[in-house]
């Protein structure tokens, strides 16, 4: 079986299908190979303002608010002796009927609305599949080996290939593009809980990070149908302290670290399903290669404090579509091509990261920073609200008077010339 299409995706997650929609929208020929059948399970369930953009840009804003996702005004800080910030409002910067309000979301029900959006819009998707190889061809990609559910191999061609595959990081993993944080080594074990406390009105939705004393921090994410998404992130070598590896148990000693969640819990019952996730931060050396482009988590991933991954996977979705779009406009899909769309992504990361550093530094105060300057707080609140393509020159400066901040990683520039 040789197929010919214009892109092809390998990964139907938030990436893929804002790619897939807009490329098919402009009556490409377009094909999602995704490994799974949809819906399926995947942590990252808190929205934050600016996925707006990308998600109006491909159709999603009327389907989103007839969902039944809870809605998402603000974000509060929890110190460990249960001492809780006041909410942190989006529409006391943003307008009320677009960035302001955001969602809580079941992936597995979001992805699939997603995906189904990109099928509305033409893509072809192809479920249980997977990719076995990339098709090269005088040193450039042009098309994958795919295998269905029933074992049957066979190709697809198309003049670029669009790596949404995420953690997987297909391309990059097997290049050897992959780079890792120097510093942000960080693992995650949660669950979810059902009939546990939550906070009345506008704040139904609030995500909430309660600090673990000097070593970590909790999320905890409000669902519909009374659930609740709640994990604790910090050093495996913590976590794992004394030897304990059964998840439940980990889970369980830090809940007694946090006043506010060991209130918050103490109402509810564990689904009594525990998860674990390492290894958050990676980067790939390259965004492009000669027939490839990266998008999403295959990308870059930073850490999930800030709940930027889902934001940054629908950027890179509806930066990478409307690339693609204007290279095959063009007749033209060399690398260099995609050389603004690895740095645009690159320095948002970067800005976003800078912050994320300081979190984690115990001598770092968003609150002192901000008493001792006041515009920073508005710069603040647009980084994390996912504002990330701005100038925090300013910013950067003041946060340095209190903690050091990292220098950009080397990564995201095009290749030239692809090899295997």
């Amino acid at each position: 079986m040789h197929q010919a299409y214009d892109t092809i995706l390998i990964g139907g997650g938030p990436a893929g299908s804002t790619a897939a929609a807009i490329l098919a929208e402009y009556g490409h020929r377009v094909l999602v190979i995704e490994r799974e059948k949809f819906p399926r399970f995947h942590i990252g369930e808190s929205l934050i303002p600016f996925t707006f953009g990308p998600l109006e840009r491909i159709g999603m804003i009327p389907k989103m608010k007839a969902s039944c996702f809870v809605k998402k005004y603000s974000v509060a800080f929890v110190q460990p002796d249960g001492r809780r910030s006041q909410p942190f409002y989006f529409f006391n910067r943003y307008d009320r009927e677009t960035v302001a309000q955001t969602w809580q979301v079941v992936r597995s029900e979001f992805d699939q609305m997603l995906l189904d959006n990109a099928r509305e819009k033409g893509a072809e998707v192809r479920e249980e599949t997977k990719v076995s190889r990339l098709l090269m061809e005088e040193g450039r990609v042009i098309g994958v080996e795919a295998v269905d559910k029933n074992g049957h191999k066979y190709e697809v061609h198309a003049p670029i290939t669009i790596d949404c595959t995420g953690k997987e990081a297909f391309a990059a993993n097997r290049q050897g593009w992959r780079m890792s944080d120097p510093y942000l080594n960080k693992v995650a074990v949660w669950t979810y809980y059902r009939g546990s406390k939550r906070e009345a009105g506008i704040e139904e939705g609030t995500t909430t990070v309660a600090y673990v004393p000097d070593k970590g921090w909790f999320w905890h994410i409000p669902q519909h149908e009374d659930m609740v998404s709640v994990g604790v992130v910090a050093e495996g070598k913590y976590l794992t302290r004394g030897g304990v590896k059964d998840l439940r148990e980990i889970f369980n000693r830090e809940v007694e670290e946090n006043e506010w969640i060991k209130s918050h819990l103490s109402t509810g019952e564990s689904t009594g399903d525990y998860y674990i996730t390492s290894e958050y931060s990676r980067h790939s050396r390259h965004c492009a290669a000669p027939g490839l482009l990266l998008a999403g988590d295959a990308f870059a991933f930073l850490d999930p404090v800030f709940s930027s991954g889902v934001m940054l996977a629908l950027k890179s979705g509806h930066l990478a579509g409307e690339a693609v779009h204007e290279a095959l406009l063009a007749g033209d899909l060399s690398p260099g091509r995609f050389a603004e769309y690895g740095a645009v992504l690159r320095a948002g990361v970067e800005n976003m990261r800078k912050l994320v550093y300081a979190f984690y530094d115990p001598n770092f105060s968003f609150r002192e920073v901000i008493k001792a300057h006041p515009e920073a707080g508005d710069q603040i609140t647009d980084c994390l609200s996912g504002d990330v393509n701005k100038d925090y020159t300013q910013l950067w400066n003041w946060i340095r008077e209190y903690v050091p901040l990292p220098e950009d990683l080397p990564y995201g520039a095009p290749l030239e010339m692809a090899s295997v």
